[in-house]
């Protein structure tokens, strides 16, 4: 195996000193002279018609400089996906949840722009609302988009191989039902922007966003501009997890409102604001049914799903077809079917949140298997491994397995947990269980058809000579991605992390897609290497002019040229650097070569050395209807065993341990890896515990504020033990791949097995709530009394 010197360490990151120190700048902490202050009037109701809008006594006010509705805002339609733009800045007739945004206010103070947004007078006519699937589908029931009949978003109908046939030829048949609850991505940093529009036309946007290059493309479509007058920069953001991976109203209205005012306009959602805009993780109602023979090989698998979308589309369409596409793996099964619905409501939309679309049917599976596995008497550890797919396999709906060390996570938990001794061995109320997942390395293709690139990265070496600057557009909201790329960078370099400088976040530095669908390690990662080769090769390209010596005769590495053969004279080169850096104090002693005389000498001889590197994935996936969601250039797979102690009196349930294997191909940063795989086991456990966004019966969100919205803190966190596992994957940068999204798909079923283990009970709806918990057992207990 190659060894590394950069790539595969315990760097520190390099965003660290500024967070520790408190000097990291967010969109809150920027102040910019003449600021205005912009505040959003958003409606009271569920479902209502817009009669009449009045503005008249906001715009008396002293201090507000602007006031807009649709009628200023225009009536645009944007989304996600082109394929379902439903969504204007505001309401123009109607509005269609609670949270409905229709009018905006820029004032000299925040205080003034509230109280000039409660003074708009807006007239409604009340309609009847929907607040749930069932509702929403009912016949007559009010319809929430005119040209969507029936309330249905979207639907999504696939087959591969004959479902019928494979079960008809299964031993054993099994149907469950699983229902969660809608999430919140409870992110510690609310949504907030600042637009400017400066004297020659051109608008900036400072916004704490995933997916800067997407805001970029809907602002300049929504306003009407040429997208090269756009720009949109992301600070340091606190946190996303999906539901910052679009344009919001409240950054098209700040950019109308600058626009209008000529003069830079703040914006911020409160943590109310966060609960009513919503996108995040849908409400799912699985049903699947799976079939295997008694030797365990499973046969097939028949997927229903409805997904409780909301008022708009949002990521639904991904969401819908991702919900059924990435059942196909990690297990080799050849007939599979799936009929998935996404169905509008008047709530708060739903979108992305972390494991988009796939972790409560991963879930819902998961649980099916340990099902099987007592059915026919085996562990349902050897169960997973005995229909595990393996490097080269491809899916039955055309996922190809470029790399798969699931075998290798699933051995390195067993070994890890102690599975082999626990297993069948635990004291009562205290069980262990496992399952697997695996998720994309990237979307394969970009959200809107294009052949555009999905990264662009730009690399130049000071003329100075010795340090690398590497512009990247890619967003960095806390996984730890300007450190991957800065890493790569040195390592394909051949010089220390401390010589590399990095800036990101940024339109004007190059096109890149964004933090989602965990695509950055592998696709802005390989755009990096492909610079950084390319810088090399030019300071290699003049040392072989100058030196008389073969390029594939050189090498770089730890900041120094080292030479296949003898090493030729350098002394005139160095002479040559030190001349142009007289009085300098740190001119190179050494015996050997250094990167920074040879950069200074490429710099002499050709001016400025800029590399660039591009990445977008190959020809991927099948030709059939929805085939583009779930390609990928590469599937990250993990397995867990969970470890749970369960209060038979109570339902109370305490996790004890969590083992966690997952297969990175190569871990850049060790340190990261291992974080993302504790921040993705943080967020299943919360989501199998006790997350649930709850409504009122006019649909208000009651539980609003992270005091009432229970999320994971670090006191009740289990112990974790993680186990990194690289197989090297051919498509990405130094064998790299994902880790941030594809660790949380083992982590609720595990639970869940573990739960059945300790307490002899299966729950099929989430959150395992001690109530619910202590029904199952009690109806349990009674069961078992009346068989005995």
């Amino acid at each position: 195996m190659k060894s590394y010197d950069v790539i595969s360490t315990r760097a520190n990151r390099i965003d660290t000193p500024d967070k520790a120190t408190g000097k990291a700048v967010f969109v809150d902490d920027i102040t910019l002279p003449g600021m205005l202050y912009g505040a959003l009037l958003q409606s009271p109701h569920a479902h209502a018609k817009i009669l009449s809008i009045d503005t008249s006594e906001a715009e008396k006010l002293p201090g507000v400089k602007a006031v807009i509705t649709a009628k200023e805002a225009g009536q645009v339609k944007y989304g996600v996906s082109p394929a379902r733009y439903d969504e204007t800045v505001f309401a123009v007739d109607k509005v269609r949840y609670v949270g409905d945004e229709i009018a905006a206010v820029a004032a000299t103070r925040l205080d003034v722009a509230l109280e000039a947004v409660s003074r708009i007078q807006v007239e409604y006519e009340v309609l009847p609302a929907v607040f749930t699937v069932e509702d929403a589908v009912r016949d007559g029931a009010p319809q929430l988009h005119d040209e969507f009949k029936g309330n249905l978003c979207a639907e999504v109908h696939q087959e591969f191989g004959n479902v019928a046939e494979g079960l008809e030829n299964s031993d054993i048949v099994i149907t469950t039902e699983m229902k969660s609850k809608r999430q919140d991505g409870a992110f510690i940093e609310p949504q907030g922007c600042i637009a400017e529009y400066d004297n020659s036309g051109v608008l900036t946007l400072t916004s704490s966003t995933q997916v800067p290059h997407y805001v970029q493309r809907t602002v300049a479509m929504v306003l009407g501009m040429d997208i090269g007058k756009v720009r949109v920069k992301k600070p340091y953001v606190g946190a996303g997890f999906g539901i910052k991976a679009s344009a919001n109203p409240m950054e098209l209205a700040c950019c109308i409102l600058a626009r209008k005012t000529r003069k830079p306009v703040k914006m911020n959602f409160t943590r109310e604001q966060v609960f009513m805009y919503g996108r995040a993780r849908h409400r799912f109602h699985h049903t699947i049914t799976t079939g295997a023979k008694k030797d365990g090989t499973l046969m097939a698998i028949k997927h229903e799903c409805w997904l409780d979308g909301g008022a708009y589309t949002s990521f639904g369409i991904a969401t819908v077809y991702y919900t059924g596409s990435l059942l196909g793996g990690p297990y080799k099964l050849a007939n599979m079917s799936y009929d998935g619905y996404r169905v509008y409501n008047n709530k708060p939309a739903c979108g992305a949140q972390r494991g988009h679309g796939a972790v409560i049917a991963r879930a819902c599976f998961e649980q099916q298997l340990d099902m099987i596995a007592e059915k026919i008497g085996m562990d349902p550890l050897e169960l997973r491994i005995k229909n595990m797919m393996e490097t080269g396999d491809t899916t039955c709906n055309d996922l190809n397995m470029s790399s798969f060390g699931m075998a290798e996570c699933i051995e390195a938990v067993r070994n890890g947990s102690d599975w082999d001794k626990k297993k069948g061995h635990m004291p009562p109320g205290k069980g262990i269980g496992m399952a697997c997942g695996f998720f994309v390395s990237g979307a394969g293709y970009p959200i809107y058809r294009s052949d555009t690139f999905h990264g662009t990265v730009i690399i130049k070496l000071t003329e100075d000579g010795g340090t690398a600057l590497v512009y990247t557009a890619s967003a960095e909201i806390g996984q730890g991605s300007d450190t991957a790329f800065a890493m790569i960078a040195a390592e394909a370099l051949g010089i220390p992390l401390e010589n590399v400088r990095l800036a990101s976040g940024d339109t004007d530095m190059g096109v890149d897609l964004g933090a989602y669908s965990s695509r950055q390690t592998l696709m802005t990662g390989h755009a990096t290497k492909e610079a950084a080769e390319n810088v090399r090769r030019q300071v290699l390209e003049v040392l072989a002019e100058q030196l008389n010596v073969a390029v594939e005769k050189m090498d770089i590495r730890n900041g120094f040229i080292e030479f296949d053969g003898d090493t030729p004279d350098f002394s005139a080169l160095r002479t040559r650097y030190i001349k142009e850096h007289r009085g300098w104090t740190d001119n190179p002693d050494s015996d050997r070569l250094t990167f920074k005389e040879a950069s200074r000498i490429a710099f002499l001889e050709r001016g400025s050395i800029v590399g660039t590197g591009k990445y977008k994935p190959h020809s991927l996936g099948g030709k059939f209807k929805g085939a583009a969601v779930g390609t990928s250039p590469a599937y990250g797979c993990s397995a867990q065993v969970a470890e749970v102690t369960v209060d038979m009196d109570t339902g109370q349930i305490t996790i004890d341990k969590i083992t966690d294997a997952h297969d990175c191909g190569k871990a850049i940063n060790m340190t990261s890896v291992e974080g993302q795989m504790e921040g993705s086991i943080s967020m299943g456990i919360g989501e199998a515990m006790h997350e649930e966004v709850i409504f009122d019966n006019q649909g208000r969100v009651l539980n609003d504020d992270l005091a009432e919205y229970k999320i994971v803190t670090s006191m009740d966190m289990p112990r974790v033990k993680t186990i990194v596992v690289e197989s090297d994957e051919p498509n990405g940068p130094f064998g790299a791949k994902e880790v941030g999204e594809g660790a949380i798909m083992p982590t609720i079923p595990a639970i869940l097995n573990a739960v059945y283990d300790a307490a002899g009970v299966r729950v099929y709806e989430l959150p395992l709530t001690p109530e619910r918990v202590f029904h199952a057992i009690r109806e349990y207990q009674e069961r078992h009394k009346a068989t005995a």
